[in-house]
């Protein structure tokens, strides 16, 4: 034998005998030597030892070799655990035949799953049950680790055998004996995947055509694992504390690897059921616990996050038919991690929350249960307005904003989420969802996201900035106000840098804002006639800021005025004399009047008020049924919004569809309905062609209440809803108004909130000129304030601010001042509804206080300079 030969073969011998040695220390560390009274340091078994996690003993089993330490012979009390030692003590004398067997029995118990590379859930559980015999729960520890940390293992482990047809499913529900065949199946298909020799193969274990071919099979929300089975096993396992660990472990070694395949190697489009994987993972119902908040989670939402857009889609299509306690056990896993994060960290303006790759990671995972959560729910996707005819007009200065070199942006309209894009659905299709959006906000992310930052992130939409505006679900009403607050400034800011420059290249007058001067006695007039001529000129000058100028008096709007301005055309428009607005006594809700003799102009110009009002961060006292902010936001009113929008008629409608009787001889109503005009005459109508010769019948009546409905809500006042609606885009058709809220939160930055919290405005409140929270005439005036009624303190927030609602968030999110205004005097206290600032003179007594405040509440009109 030559020398070279010789070398290798030794090398191969200390390499070897270094291995067992390894090997011996790390379960000796793990597992111990079985000997209760043993005095190694460096055993499980001796008193007083710290128990470490596997990643731990591994490395301190190389270090405990290097130093060649002291090793423990396997004591004879531990049954099944000197198996651990076998491969490094065949030269060592057993003390019995007994023991002997034991050895022997548990090698081949370990030999047996030595080369299993995935797991069904026959196979767990055979693992399962021989490791309870022996009381050793190391081998299926091991294969838990080995299949559980290789991405090919675990894409193969858990395979349905085929893809059942619904005949084939209810067979299987009737007869019990095909249960067996399955089984068989089931076994056979996973004794062939046994034999596959290439694990990153795509074709499926049990089958022989293509992997590609298996994946068209699928139905596009169908997966090839068997959710149910890993629900099972999972369930089985995760109560023994040391096979938990593994799971936690192989998620550790994982998350990288997947993170790779996903980012560079483009692994999800050569085998899609690489999304298995994913599945998988989240059925873990532990990974929400402490022990995955610190690694394992972080690094498996990173992972998670690459997903291509497909896979997205996919996976939330899967999981929209999950229960609704299964979707949320995985938001409350990534909102844990989300609010672990927050919490744990200092996050300012210097250190961005949107910096933080695990927040960002699981928000970006929290989206797809939240479209999960959408699809699941009530869905309505048919009923959708229709386009306006006529594109809104553009302003002619776009011209000049191209050769400035400052195209618009979204020129098209706002954006759309990609995700939803993919999966063909609206956060507003959705009636009710599984979850209610309510639980998706997560209020800790809220109170440190520094929204100016993150405003900026989502309009210059780099890759390596996230803004947690792409993902408005997490966001409560106040901060996405916020950042469309920060949206329509910009927007200002800009239509008054392109005037400035139109006036130095054109020689135009400068005209920076959008100037209304109005008489206070003709301010429907007034105001109407300019908006309609800017409107038509010009559109793009409606996105100035407002300024409001009432003819005669001497008042600088800094809003202020614009907030009084808002309020009487608002009093005037819904005056039911006019006739444009129909008021339901019963709901106090105003609706069009589908027999006004308004043009569709005036109607127009009352969307244009509306959307002006967001614009400038205005409150407005309207009052519509939620059914008109859902069809401004696309959707059209179908019997459902009945409910608030005419519930005298949504209960009669009702009363019908319950109807156990016969309705055609019963009722005797027909497709022909009627409804009274501005004068009250009765106007016929038909639903469908010779409508009153077609009898409603148990049949149709479902029908008959459907085309009732859209008649109601849709079809008598296309016309005025149309033309209000194209004034309301004439504002907002560039705003992220539509990306951001939803109609339930749009009510809400139009009306503001109506619960008022004058607990919380004290609580905010600021003082200055020489009064603090301490002063007398602080402590009387909130004393008199509390002690007011309903009316009285809405005419008060009317006099201190301009608006009798509070804005989004309540009353604790305005910022009120109270300044002092001089001292023991006869006039009345003042305001600057501009800035929410109340001029308070330091009256001597409480009483003086109460009746001076009183009467400038309750005669408050008019601006003046002070």
């Amino acid at each position: 034998m030559s020398p070279l030969i010789e070398d290798e073969r030794h090398g191969r011998m200390k390499r070897a005998a270094a291995k067992h040695l390894i090997e011996r220390y790390y379960h000796q560390l793990t597992e111990g030597c079985g000997n209760e009274c043993c005095s190694n340091p460096w055993c499980a078994s001796s008193v007083g030892f710290t128990r470490m996690d596997n990643n731990a003993a591994a490395v301190k089993a190389l270090e405990l070799y290097k130093v060649n330490a002291k090793l423990c012979d396997p004591h004879p009390s531990k049954k099944g655990t000197a198996s651990t030692y076998l491969e490094s003590s065949t030269h060592s004398n057993s003390a019995s035949s007994d023991q002997q067997v034991n050895h022997k029995e548990a090698h081949t118990l370990r030999e047996n799953f030595k080369d299993v590379s995935y797991l069904t859930e026959e196979k767990v559980y055979e693992i399962l049950g021989m490791c309870g015999e022996k009381e050793d729960y190391s081998p299926l520890i091991r294969v838990i680790g080995r299949v559980f940390s290789s991405a090919e293992g675990l894409v193969q482990s858990f395979r349905r055998s085929k893809p059942h047809t619904k005949e084939e499913l209810k067979s299987l529900q009737g007869k019990d004996e095909d249960k067996d065949e399955d089984e068989k199946e089931a076994a056979a298909c996973s004794a062939t995947a046994m034999e596959e020799d290439s694990p990153s193969s795509s074709t499926r274990p049990g089958e022989g055509s293509s992997g590609d071919n298996d994946v068209q099979k699928l139905a596009p929300d169908e997966v090839s694992v068997d959710i149910e089975a890993v629900r099972r096993v999972y369930e089985r396992l995760l109560s023994n504390e040391k096979i938990e660990a593994a799971f936690l472990n192989a998620l550790v070694y994982l998350s990288p690897n997947v993170e790779c395949d996903l980012t560079y190697h483009n692994v999800y489009s050569r085998d899609p059921n690489y999304l298995n994987l994913f599945v998988i993972v989240m059925e873990n119902s532990n990974l929400h616990s402490p022990e995955y908040l610190e690694i394992a989670l972080p690094q498996f939402c990173k992972a998670m996050s690459k997903l291509p857009l497909a896979a997205q889609a996919k996976l939330a299509r899967l999981w929209s038919h999950y229960s609704a306690e299964q979707i949320r056990r995985m938001m409350e896993t990534f909102q844990q991690l989300i609010t672990y994060k927050v919490i744990s960290n200092e996050f300012n303006s210097r250190n961005l929350v949107n910096d933080d790759d695990a927040v960002v990671a699981s928000t970006k995972c929290l989206k797809i249960v939240y479209y999960a959560n959408v699809l699941g729910g009530d869905l309505d996707v048919e009923h959708n307005e229709d386009e306006d005819d006529e594109p809104i007009p553009e302003s002619s200065e776009l011209t000049l904003q191209e050769l400035l070199g400052e195209e618009r942006r979204n020129k098209k309209g706002p954006r759309v989420d990609p995700l939803e894009t993919e999966l063909g659905v609206r956060t507003n299709d959705c009636r009710r969802p599984l979850i209610p959006f309510e639980e998706f906000i997560n209020e800790p992310l809220n109170e440190v996201l520094e929204m100016d930052k993150d405003y900026t992130f989502f309009k210059v939409e780099t890759e390596n900035k996230f803004s947690f505006m792409t993902c408005p679900f997490i966001l409560n009403a106040v901060t996405k106000n916020l950042g469309l607050y920060y949206d329509n400034r910009i927007r200002m800011y800009s239509e008054r840098r392109i005037t400035v420059l139109y006036s130095l290249v054109q020689g135009q007058q400068l005209n920076p804002y959008l100037r209304l001067k109005v008489r206070r006695d003709h301010i429907i007039d007034d105001a109407l006639v300019r908006l309609e001529m800017i409107a038509m000129e010009n559109p793009a000058d409606l996105k100035k800021q407002l300024y409001v100028e009432f003819e005669g008096e001497q008042g600088v709007d800094e809003g202020g005025v614009s907030k009084e301005f808002f309020q009487l055309v608002v009093e005037e428009i819904f005056n039911p004399d006019i006739g444009m607005f129909t008021y339901d006594e019963y709901t106090k809700l105003f609706w069009f009047n589908p027999s006004s003799f308004e043009n569709e102009g005036q109607y127009t110009l009352i969307g244009i008020v509306l959307g002006l009002a967001i614009y400038n961060n205005c409150i407005l006292d309207v009052h519509f049924p939620m059914v008109v902010y859902r069809k401004l936001m696309g959707k059209k009113g179908t019997f459902r919004d009945l409910a608030d929008a005419n519930p005298v008629l949504n209960q009669s409608l009702k009363e019908l569809l319950e109807y156990e009787g016969s309705v055609e001889e019963d009722m005797m109503i027909t497709f022909q309905i009627s409804h009274n005009d501005l004068f009250g005459n009765p106007l016929m109508y038909d639903l469908r062609e010779n409508g009153d010769k077609i009898p409603v019948t148990n049949d149709n009546r479902r029908e008959f209440v459907a085309q009732y409905s859209d008649y109601i809500l849709n079809k008598s006042v296309e016309k005025q809803f149309k033309a209000f609606r194209r004034g309301f885009h004439m504002v907002t058709n560039e705003s992220p108004l539509k990306y951001l809220f939803r109609p339930e939160e749009i009510e809400l930055l139009i009306c503001g909130s109506r619960n008022l919290d004058f607990l919380a405005l004290e609580e905010t409140t600021e003082y200055d000129g020489g009064y603090n929270r301490d002063s007398r005439i602080i402590k009387d005036f909130w004393e008199t304030l509390h002690s007011f009624g309903e009316e009285q303190k809405r005419l008060f927030l009317q006099f201190t601010t301009g608006t009798d609602r509070a804005p989004v968030g309540g009353l604790g999110k305005l910022k009120m001042i109270i300044a002092k205004n001089g001292p023991d005097t006869d006039r009345l206290p003042t305001s600057h509804t501009c800035f929410n600032v109340l001029l308070l003179p330091e009256y001597s007594s409480k009483d003086k206080l109460r009746e001076r405040l009183l009467k400038a509440i309750t005669y408050a009109k008019g601006f003046g300079m002070l």
